[in-house]
Formats: structure tokens, sequence, C-alpha cells
């Protein structure tokens, strides 16, 4: 992926560092490391990122989406912050099963130091970008293969990406009390990502995805 202006330096600088740990290591290690699916003849890994299968070439990390064209966005293609998130947990993360359990951002590792910039970036844009649109956002979560949950005026449990979920929990807004938000992460996430600012990056992009399919 191209970073052709200076002014993408914050996402072109670590995208480089991350694209030259990716193709250094053997993609058999990242693939049983992060419980991905490889075909070491095709050199390819299957990804699934917000209800959409990828393939993800190696050593070139090229990514093609397999499915869902009805989508029209597909951030593992061309998303500075979908394609980083990725590469990090190829190259960083591990997998581990779920327990049922759901953590709330202050409850991970760090998430405490970071709620404020996480509850900004994240919980707010989804409160107020959807508190007082339940309709449409059930209608998006429908479409990315959600399970309805009875938290919230309007709840759901997707996956995010392979076997890591994520629930969203909205409460209508009116004329006294704004919207309000909540997002939960599934209890394997903080081994599949170790840092707190990569946990606000999957509220970007999954919001992301939801805003881009409510044009």
């Amino acid at each position: 992926m191209d970073f052709p202006y200076e002014k993408d330096s914050k996402e072109r600088l670590p995208y480089e560092h991350y694209i030259k740990i990716y193709q250094s290591m053997k993609p058999e290690d990242m693939a049983s490391r992060a419980n991905i699916p490889y075909d070491a003849e095709k050199r390819l890994f299957t990804i699934r990122l917000m209800g959409v299968t990828y393939q993800v070439s190696w050593p070139e990390y090229e990514a093609r989406h397999l499915d869902r064209e009805d989508i029209g966005y597909y951030p593992l293609e061309d998303a500075a912050n979908a394609r980083i998130l990725v590469l990090r947990y190829l190259t960083e993360g591990a997998a581990a099963p779920a327990t049922g359990k759901f953590l709330t951002y202050r409850e991970i590792p760090w998430g405490e130091v970071y709620f404020k910039q996480f509850q900004g970036r994240c919980i707010f844009r989804l409160a107020f970008g959807f508190g007082n649109k339940l309709e449409k956002f059930k209608e998006i979560m429908d479409n990315i293969g959600a399970a309805p949950i009875s938290n919230g005026d309007a709840g759901y449990e997707f996956e995010f990406l392979n076997d890591l979920y994520l629930r969203f929990l909205l409460w209508e807004g009116d004329e006294e009390f704004p919207p309000s938000a909540q997002i939960l992460f599934s209890d394997n996430f903080p081994l599949a990502f170790v840092q707190g600012e990569d946990m606000a990056v999957v509220g970007d992009v999954s919001i992301g995805v939801l805003k881009a399919m409510s044009k």
C-alpha cells in the first residue's frame, strides 16, 4: 500500500515497520500462533473481518475480498488502520479461545489509562452516530451477520476478526438525555492485541464499516 504524502506519515511509518516484520517471518509460524488458515502452496492467509472473507498474500500483503460484493467497503484492502491492525495481529498477537465473558475497555490491560481517549474516539462516535438511528443500526448489523442480544435498546454481538468478538450496545436518546453506547470485547482480545491503542483501532475500524454502510 502506498502512502505518497508526508501527511500520511502517522500511518505510513508504522505500516512500513510492520510490513518488514511480516515479510521476514515464516507465514506458517504466524498462521499457527494467530490460528489463521494459511495455504502454503498459494501463499495466502484467509482472514475474516467484519463479515467479509479476505485472502491476504505473503510476502506482498495484498488483500482481496472473496464475498459480500453488496457491502461495497473493504477496509483490509485499502484502509491503513485496518491493514496495520491485522499486520500487528499476525506478527505479534496470539489466538486463544474465548470463554464467553466480555470485557469493557477499562478491564483490559492499560484500558483505565486510555479510557478517555477510547470514550471520545469510539463510544461517543458510536452513540452519536447511531443512537438516534436505531433502525439503520439494526439493518446494518443484520447485514454483517451480527446476532441480536437483549442488552440496551439495540444490542448486537459480531465477529470482528477470526474468533474475536465485539458487542455493540446502544441506548436511544430523547429530549432529556443524549444517546449512549457501550463496546465490549470478548476476553481473548488482550492476547490478540497487547496494546490499548490496538483496541481503540478495533473500535475505529468497526465503526468505520458501519458508517460506510449507512451511506
